[in-house]
């Protein structure tokens, strides 16, 4: 189903079910990401997207290489199917001598992310904390800072769809000294992608 598809089932309440025959779907391969939620992708065309992300302790998590805060080249619709998502808004401002971080860009592909230091320097602080619960639907725009919290061994999933805005980058905050470097992501074997099937389908029958 197209994103718009799937965006309409959301706004029409019918995102559980959708959810749950997706996760039906045969040959589904989950990823672990490195903000550390199970990625499910399930539809892509072009510039659009849909996935299902979970959090849950049950399954390991990828760590960051640089943090959690970060802007996407792409707008947000975020959907919560169960449990609590913190969005965290980060107001970032350029620094230079009493800069905290050094922005990087991401460049996903095929093999994993290709992480850069920029020559930006900033520093930032926590903005509006927006609490959504099972049901709530958010949206972000393209190139605001963020962190998406879920509380510490709370499970949660989402639906989240994704529509890429040209000249947008994805962008991280990173330790001053940071270099170059390669993420490979990982991903789950078959054992544990059933697994995060199985748990997000326990939340939502």
């Amino acid at each position: 189903m197209s994103y718009r598809g799937v965006r309409e089932l959301v706004r029409g309440g019918g995102a559980r079910a959708w959810a749950l025959a997706e996760l039906a779907r045969p040959g589904l391969r989950a990823v672990r990401h490195p903000l550390g939620f199970v990625c499910l992708p399930l539809e892509r065309d072009g510039g659009e997207g849909v996935c299902l992300h979970l959090w849950s302790d049950s399954l390991a998590h990828a760590e960051s290489t640089t943090s959690q805060i970060h802007c996407h080249s792409w707008d947000l619709v975020s959907h919560v199917l169960y449990g609590q998502v913190r969005n965290v808004h980060a107001l970032v401002s350029d620094a230079a001598a009493d800069a905290t971080h050094r922005v990087f860009e991401v460049v996903s592909g095929a093999g994993g992310d290709e992480i850069s230091p920029t020559r930006r320097t900033v520093r930032h602080a926590t903005g509006l904390v927006e609490v959504f619960g099972p049901g709530d639907t958010y949206t972000l725009a393209a190139g605001r800072f963020h962190s998406s919290v879920v509380p510490e061994g709370g499970d949660a999933a989402t639906i989240a769809l994704g529509r890429g805005r040209p000249g947008s980058r994805d962008l991280s905050l990173g330790p001053l000294d940071g270099g170059p470097h390669h993420v490979s992501r990982q991903p789950l074997d078959a054992g544990e992608t059933a697994l995060a099937i199985r748990l997000i389908t326990a939340h939502l029958t």
